[in-house]
């Protein structure tokens, strides 16, 4: 039997500032800057001061080895073409007015990729790059009604972005460089007690080189309530519903990427609970606490067991998150560990469907830089050190293990798209791939994360990392026949605001 490889580095302190409390934060700009734009302006004008006109342009070059994540399929096998490399960029403009008691937002988005071979993946309809979403498309356009400062009720209309939390369950997708948005309707209630959203909308279905529309068949709404009256914590309450009718599924089929928007039927409700320490108030400590549970129902794929059928939905998902940050040191390092929990199914046949639903979380930040796992059928320990050396430069070193919560379900990959080959349909024990295979081990293996971050200048950001997935004996197993390897990734990225 394999042992879990985890480096022994993990042990040094790198990386960030004390606000990265669950992940590598790049360094801020080195001083407020509104962009060029705005700046030029408002030194023309100060009652331009209302208008918000700019932007942001975002470059990246990625080299992926042995495990692309889409398709999920081949991920770690030896002897196939799951090697990457390509180079994206992502391009918004804002142009944005406010007053006292209202404001409008409108931000375009081109999002393109160069060399990416997953638009070529056998899976994948349209060739197009799951980063790409051309030429011009509307990323957000929204309407805002109210003043918090005189009056507690506000009102949020429009294509607009939705994050709550640390995004495990609810965010915006800011690494991908497409994103995520809704069309939606959002009221907010505010006073000196508590705050509470209400918002119902649908998700937006990224269709390269046409305009984007939202699925009228999978509605997602949530009443979220926070407080900062329990003392020195910062407390959130929630409660989800994601309803997705049988037509989803074949509605935008096969003409959109990125895979998989195409979810399969269910009305599932999650219950949530978010503790997080207030800042300063627990000394050079700080935590975050969260716990879901879910309830409904979920309708089965056609391929694969009981195929159609509706289960009872009854699954939940955990993570904690404890640091402690050198403040009197140099650089402010920060040590902390993390653990997170997604329920897995015990028994395809007895009605009860028992993974977590992720929903719409930004995963990235999590997981694994790899971007190879979700939190459903997960158990995830999470090593983190950051270390800030320099006001312009941010480090981060992390390390991951990895095992199923239940190896009777799959291994899930970042999008929520359960790893299916030969072994699919239950054939356990075959060793020629991904499945129900119960009788594997659940140690699917462990990840060592490098990121760096440089501020060059107000406007600019360098961004560079590596990481190493190194296979454990759920995948050595998955592949006895073909064999499995080792996975890296490398990036580089530029990010400028104007």
């Amino acid at each position: 039997m394999r042992r879990p490889l985890f480096p022994s580095a993990m042990l040094l302190s790198l990386a960030a500032t004390r606000v990265a409390w669950a992940q590598y934060t790049p360094p801020p700009p080195l001083a407020p800057f509104p962009g060029y734009i705005n700046q030029y302006l408002r030194n023309q004008d100060p009652y331009l001061a209302n208008w918000d006109i700019g932007g942001s342009v975002r470059l990246r070059y990625e080299v992926r080895e042995n495990a692309l994540g889409i398709p999920p399929a081949n991920d770690f096998k030896a002897g196939v073409a799951n090697d990457n490399s390509y180079f994206s960029t992502k391009l918004l403009f804002r142009v944005a007015h406010t007053e006292k008691w209202w404001n409008i937002t409108a931000e375009g988005r081109n999002s393109s990729a160069t060399g990416d071979s997953r638009g070529s993946a056998p899976n994948i309809a349209t060739g197009s790059s799951p980063d790409s979403d051309g030429p011009v498309d509307l990323h957000q356009a929204f309407l805002t009604l109210g003043n918090h400062k005189e009056f507690p009720v506000s009102l949020k209309v429009g294509r607009q972005e939705l994050s709550y939390g640390d995004e495990r369950v609810i965010g915006a997708f800011g690494w991908n460089q497409i994103g995520r948005v809704f069309d939606a309707a959002k009221v907010r209630w505010q006073n000196a007690w508590f705050g509470v959203d209400g918002f119902t909308g649908r998700v937006v279905v990224p269709d390269d080189n046409n305009f984007n529309t939202s699925n009228p068949y999978e509605q997602f709404s949530g009443l979220y309530f926070n407080t900062q009256k329990l003392p020195k914590n910062w407390t959130e309450f929630y409660i989800l519903a994601r309803n997705v009718s049988p037509q989803s599924a074949t509605l935008f089929a096969p003409a959109v990427t990125p895979v998989p928007f195409n979810t399969t039927a269910r009305d599932i409700y999650t219950v949530g609970a978010r503790f997080r320490s207030a800042t300063n108030e627990w000394g050079n400590f700080d935590y975050t606490v969260e716990t879901m549970g879910q309830f409904g129902s979920w309708k089965r794929p056609a391929a694969g067991v009981r195929p159609n059928e509706r289960d009872e939905q009854r699954a939940y998902a955990f993570t904690g998150n404890l640091g402690y940050t050198f403040a009197e040191s140099f650089g402010t390092p920060r040590l902390a560990v993390e653990y997170c929990y997604g329920s897995g199914d015990s028994n395809p046949n007895d009605g009860t469907h028992e993974t977590f639903d992720n929903l719409y979380p930004t995963n990235h930040k999590f997981y694994g830089y790899q971007d190879l796992a979700s939190l459903q059928n997960l158990s995830n320990l999470r090593l983190i050190s950051t270390f800030k050396p320099h006001p312009r430069l941010s480090l981060a070193l992390e390390g991951h293990l990895f095992w199923l919560a239940n190896t009777s379900d799959r291994f899930y990959n970042v999008g929520g798209v359960a790893r299916a080959g030969a072994g699919a349909t239950g054939n356990a024990g075959s060793g020629t791939g991904y499945g129900l295979n119960p009788t594997y081990g659940s140690f699917v293996g462990s990840e060592l994360d490098l990121v760096a971050g440089f501020a060059l200048t107000k406007a600019a950001t360098f961004e560079a990392g590596y990481s190493h997935f190194f296979r454990g004996d759920y995948i050595a197993d998955t592949f006895q026949v073909s064999g499995s390897k080792d996975a890296d990734w490398v990036y580089a990225q530029l990010l400028v605001r104007f």
